[in-house]
């Protein structure tokens, strides 16, 4: 099944997943936090976590019964991610599962004791998360989304689609390492395809709208969406939006951007069935510090040809062979 048939599956049937276990039927029920970035009505943030509870399944733990599951919904609000860190916390779970780096950092302050896996986190050693990653070393370990190089690797995938192009916009979180580090590694390799930047912060919408506006009032630009995920998970159908309006071709470091014209990036629910794994593997005793912190073992490259036409673009047979996904 493909990735994307996969979300819309489990998005309409999530119901079916117990987030919040009602019933325990053992003395032996171990208990596991959840802090999700997303809004509790994100079908996508839904369909993450049902692949953590399929995966959890799949070891054994049936939800309910010997293990509870107990989560909270971020919405990309950071005063949220303190908020809700603190309430996981004082529950006293067996293991949290964290995922972005502004929330393990806000868990690790609430606690340096209770093990944390994290998922779809970006440099989680510059973040201070972990001391290294094949040594983590503290009370975290996990799943990284990718390295600061592939925001290069974006660039060049626009320069590649939409050759025209000479003016880019990145748009980023200056406030956390994923954004500052990702628009660094864009600057170092922009004079190679001759591309001025313009950054945009992705701190609200009005701010998005307005960066946006003002950037597509001089022709051949494009977009770069950086991230993190965190800061663009209540936003990505404004950027959808603004891209289109503005005939603004755009890459995207997500395959969660409907209606994108292209996407690279790890596959999220690969990552949240592999913290599954972990999340057993310290549930019998394993610890964090000694568990590498792994990379993704696959990047998506996701081409919206329906998009591409909107927009007056030929897609290049050399993209259309490496896709992994073509959206007519």
């Amino acid at each position: 099944m493909r990735r994307r048939d996969f979300i819309k599956v489990v998005a309409s049937s999530v119901a079916a997943w117990p987030l919040v276990a009602r019933a325990q039927k053992s003395s032996n029920v171990r208990r596991v936090g959840v802090l999700m970035s997303t809004a509790s009505d994100d079908a996508l943030g839904q369909a993450d976590s049902a692949a953590f509870a399929q995966g959890l399944q799949q070891l054994g733990s049936e939800i309910g019964s010997n293990i509870r599951t107990d989560y909270r919904w971020g919405a990309g609000d950071t005063e949220r991610f303190r908020k809700y860190a603190a309430e996981i916390v004082g529950l006293s779970p067996d293991v949290i599962l964290g995922t972005a780096a502004s929330i393990v950092r806000a868990l690790q302050e609430a606690s340096r004791t209770i093990p944390i896996v994290f998922v779809t986190t970006i440099d989680p050693v510059g973040s201070g998360l972990v001391a290294s990653l094949s040594h983590p070393g503290g009370n975290a370990t996990g799943f990284v989304a990718f390295e600061f190089s592939l925001s290069a690797k974006l660039l060049e995938l626009l320069k590649e689609i939409a050759p025209g192009v000479n003016r880019v916009a990145v748009l980023r979180d200056p406030t956390v390492p994923a954004g500052s580090g990702g628009f660094a590694a864009i600057q170092t390799s922009a004079p190679s395809f001759g591309v001025e930047l313009t950054a945009v912060d992705v701190q609200s919408a009005d701010a998005i709208e307005r960066g946006i506006t003002e950037f597509a009032r001089v022709p051949n630009g494009g977009l770069l969406v950086v991230g993190p995920r965190s800061s663009m998970s209540q936003h990505r159908d404004l950027v959808v939006t603004l891209a289109a309006k503005y005939r603004l071709p755009a890459v995207y470091h997500s395959s969660r951007f409907a209606g994108a014209l292209l996407a690279y990036g790890a596959n999220s629910i690969d990552q949240y069935r592999r913290a599954a794994g972990y999340i057993d593997r310290i549930l019998k005793g394993e610890k964090p510090a000694n568990l590498p912190v792994q990379a993704p073992t696959k990047y998506e490259l996701i081409i919206n040809l329906k998009t591409a036409k909107a927009l007056g673009l030929t897609v290049p047979q050399s993209l259309l062979a490496r896709a992994d996904e073509l959206i007519e």
